[in-house]
């Protein structure tokens, strides 16, 4: 495993900045598709930006992301479990996940011209995995704790 690790380490920082990339830029979509006429040829483009960018990118890195850091955590000698950062780090990238379900619940409520939110909602909400991924670098580089 240890041979492994500067791979497993590449691969992961690839499939963290992939899937980065597409949680700071979906919610981006949104604010431009609330107040589209339900079927117009605009809200019928971002359906399909939408959805190609959670179906192609960002589950697919997600899953890299989450089974690459397993890789990594597995590693013997790579994290000392008796230190805070990490849990705090663990916590964070949960929370990365938990925006990309509720990202994954906006482009169903969209895709059946159901969404509710403002643009400001999503304004709100593209600044979550902002905040979480630069706790998770300062954590991670860091080791405060």
């Amino acid at each position: 495993m240890e041979t492994m690790y500067p791979w497993f380490k590449a691969l992961h920082i690839i499939a963290v900045i992939s899937w980065m990339a597409g949680l700071l830029y979906l919610p981006r979509l949104f604010i431009n598709h609330v107040g589209l006429a339900p079927g117009s040829e605009a809200s019928t483009m971002l359906k399909g930006m939408e959805s190609r960018l959670m179906r192609f990118i960002m589950r697919p890195a997600a899953v890299a992301t989450f089974l690459l850091g397993g890789a990594l955590v597995s590693t013997p000698g790579i994290v000392d479990w008796s230190m805070g950062w990490i849990w705090l780090k663990l916590a964070f990238v949960l929370g990365l996940g938990a925006s990309h379900g509720y990202m994954e619940k906006c482009i169903k409520a969209f895709a059946n011209d159901a969404n509710t939110k403002p643009a400001r909602f999503y304004r709100i909400l593209n600044e979550v995995p902002t905040l979480l991924m630069i706790g998770i670098v300062i954590l991670v580089v860091a080791k405060p704790f």
